[in-house]
């Protein structure tokens, strides 16, 4: 007998979601993915939304961007994390996109972002939030470092003997 828990089958498929950037990422995409789907079908189905269309759009553009930002506020002061979050929701989100581009012919044509395009969009925002978080934090850190320990820019006396 091993520990005193029992591994059901196939659990070990699972483990990622001990994980919490893998686990923030992946239901940030779902979410960023659940939102292009909505706006996709509420544009192209829903008839009677046309007249507020700007609207609708700006609402969309809004939830988006609130998910968008999940793994910024999950891991806000870990930039590794942050980005392995991020760019782990982008994957997600994108291969949505990638999906979408098959019910929507012409998805892809009207927004002239192909499936690897989007992804790097995104993933490569992350990549700038975070390496900008991490240089802030350096910088505050080499600030407060200087502030407790202030160097003297004269040399001190040499004592000749």
């Amino acid at each position: 007998m091993t520990s005193g828990h029992a591994q059901l089958p196939g659990s070990v498929w699972l483990r990622w979601l001990r994980n919490p950037p893998l686990r923030t990422g992946v239901l940030c995409g779902l979410y960023l993915a659940g939102v292009m789907a909505v706006a996709l079908l509420a544009a192209n189905r829903l008839p009677a939304l046309e007249p507020f269309a700007d609207l609708r759009n700006w609402i969309c553009r809004g939830v988006f961007l609130i998910f968008s930002l999940v793994p910024v506020g999950a891991f806000f002061r870990a930039p590794w994390r942050l980005f392995l979050s991020g760019a782990t929701g982008w994957l997600v989100f994108t291969l949505g996109y990638a999906v979408a581009g098959i019910f929507f012919d012409n998805l892809h044509t009207r927004l002239n972002i192909t499936t690897f395009h989007m992804f790097l969009l995104g993933a490569g925002s992350y990549a700038v939030v975070a390496v900008a978080l991490w240089v802030a934090e350096s910088a505050k850190l080499a600030i407060a470092h200087a502030l407790v320990h202030p160097h003297s820019h004269t040399r001190p006396a040499r004592h000749h003997e």
